[in-house]
């Protein structure tokens, strides 16, 4: 077993250092071709950072391994809403940019229900890896648009966290590029151990390769977006620190899922179990931004430490349920309350603000 947690921890490590290499070489690359900061930021950074979920689940499903690629994505979903924002709101309340608010935050949304969708017959094939890739091309496009029409002070953000001032030289192209092969070949080699390790840890502890999926893989390949948030957060660049969980959100089901759908033999089979409730928290997860986004533009100390507390209610429910405690009708009892008052109070939460809201407007404009 300590064999097992070595590899573990070896290949996370490697993957880390892996995506690091893989960033710092294609985002040097780019800003010497003239590409934005804010572009970089957006897709570039964005993919680098989801590039351990992409390397893991590739392995994974090349193996027949589809429960753990889907534990993966759902897992570090879950992860960096719940988690990543959670925390990174404790550390300073977050600013929403508008452009969250509007588009990417609903957008993210509209994809965790179409992949949701496209799981429901039981299976993610060929055809519907496909058309998620096309959903990630489609975005990416829709990103670099949408990057033109962003405020100064977003696109100084950004300039601050990704401007490139490397000479553009034969050899700084040289080394950029072996970055970029050298981070690609540690993020083969990082997912093999990690996978490997996983698949023998469950086995030894007892408990499904979805579980170890949902909570360790999921968690370990999810470190370079805590890293990335909170660090922009305490820097003051909350726009960032938002986008890259959101971002990597959107990459991992259209990205992830989408390649390991192709990729996989036969397809990646999606149980009742995984249908009814993961990917239904994945959902859930998705849909409470949009009222917590909403009301008064940003994510408070408060809804930090209610992204936490979610977070642990559903970590403690997959420890109970892969023990089979005999506290888990009880807890699932609980649950169902729990969260949908939540939502429900969230919701009517939101429709008072935008109450308020209108009636400030329109006592502003009176006012004039």
């Amino acid at each position: 077993m300590s064999l097992t947690i070595l590899e573990f921890i070896g290949g996370l490590v490697i993957l880390i250092i892996g995506a690091d290499l893989l960033v710092r070489g294609a985002s040097k690359l780019a800003a010497a071709y003239g590409v934005s900061p804010l572009a970089i930021g957006l897709t570039i950074v964005a993919i680098g950072t989801a590039s351990p979920e992409i390397a893991v689940s590739l392995q994974a499903a090349s193996l027949g391994q589809g429960s753990l690629t889907l534990g993966n994505v759902l897992g570090s979903n879950i992860f960096n809403i719940l988690f990543v924002l959670g925390v990174t709101a404790l550390v300073a309340p977050i600013v929403i940019a508008e452009q969250l608010i509007r588009l990417d935050a609903p957008i993210m949304v509209g994809i965790s229900v179409l992949a949701f969708s496209l799981a429901a017959d039981g299976r993610l094939g060929l055809f519907d890896g496909l058309i998620l890739l096309a959903g990630v091309i489609a975005y990416t496009v829709f990103a670099l648009r949408q990057s033109r029409k962003e405020s100064k002070k977003v696109k100084s953000e950004y300039a601050r966290e990704f401007a490139d001032t490397e000479a553009h030289t034969i050899s700084n192209t040289l080394k950029n590029i072996f970055f970029i092969v050298i981070g690609l070949g540690l993020l083969v080699l990082g997912a093999r151990w990690l996978v490997d390790a996983a698949s023998s840890m469950a086995k030894s502890i007892g408990v499904s390769e979805l579980v170890i999926g949902l909570t360790v893989v999921a968690v370990g390949t999810s470190l370079p977006e805590v890293a990335t948030s909170i660090i922009a957060a305490i820097k003051g660049e909350s726009d960032i620190a938002v986008g890259n969980a959101i971002g990597s959100n959107i990459f991992n089901i259209l990205g992830v899922l989408g390649i390991s759908g192709v990729a996989a033999p036969g397809g990646i089979e999606v149980s009742t179990r995984i249908l009814t409730f993961d990917f239904m928290v994945m959902v859930f997860v998705a849909l409470i931004c949009l009222p917590v986004f909403y009301v008064d533009d940003n994510v408070s100390r408060g809804e930090g430490m209610l992204f936490l507390s979610y977070y642990i209610l559903y970590t403690s429910y997959l420890i109970l349920e892969a023990s089979r405690s005999a506290i888990l009708p009880g807890m699932t009892l609980f649950v169902s309350f729990y969260i949908p008052l939540t939502f429900i109070g969230l919701v009517m939460y939101t429709i008072r603000a935008r109450r308020l809201k209108k009636k400030k407007r329109v006592e502003a404009a009176r006012a004039e």
